[in-house]
């Protein structure tokens, strides 16, 4: 795994999209970052307090481990049953969706189990929860990070 430290430069760039698509005062400053590399413009960034993934240049989601600041973000819960297919990658469905929070279309969302409200994905909206609401079958949300992938296990061999 190739890890090197961002410039000063990169990381104006970075926090600049950050603050474009993420909710409003989700981060504070962030004056140090480290890219761990895991493919051609996949890589995970971490700094002091932050940890983030980079899947091109103008895509930045937060990470399933960094709980303080998934708060900022909307979610939705599915029901129990939906919760082994979100974590091997599936995308949400309307049918496995209990309850909402607003949220636009192409935004990033947050998925939670219904019970323990815990975080299982991260995902792009591809409707608004209005819309979503609707619906009575077909994808609300497309899932991009979830419990067990390449980017949670990588976190597990990061010391932050």
């Amino acid at each position: 795994m190739k890890v090197h430290s961002l410039s000063k430069r990169e990381i104006h760039d970075i926090t600049d999209q950050i603050n474009k698509t993420w909710p409003t005062n989700s981060i504070g400053a962030v004056k140090n970052l480290q890219a761990y590399v895991i493919d051609v413009n996949k890589r995970l960034l971490v700094g002091n307090n932050f940890i983030a993934i980079q899947l091109a240049p103008h895509i930045i989601i937060p990470h399933l481990t960094h709980h303080e600041l998934l708060n900022h973000f909307p979610s939705v819960e599915v029901d129990m049953n939906a919760v082994k297919f979100v974590c091997n990658g599936a995308n949400i469905m309307r049918p496995g969706i209990t309850d909402f929070t607003p949220f636009n279309d192409s935004e990033i969302v947050l998925v939670k189990d219904q019970t323990h409200k815990k975080e299982l994905a991260v995902c792009l909206s591809l409707v608004d929860d209005v819309n979503a609401r609707k619906m009575e079958k077909g994808v609300v949300l497309n899932n991009i990070h979830h419990i067990g992938d390449i980017y949670w296990e990588m976190k597990k061999t990061i010391r932050t």
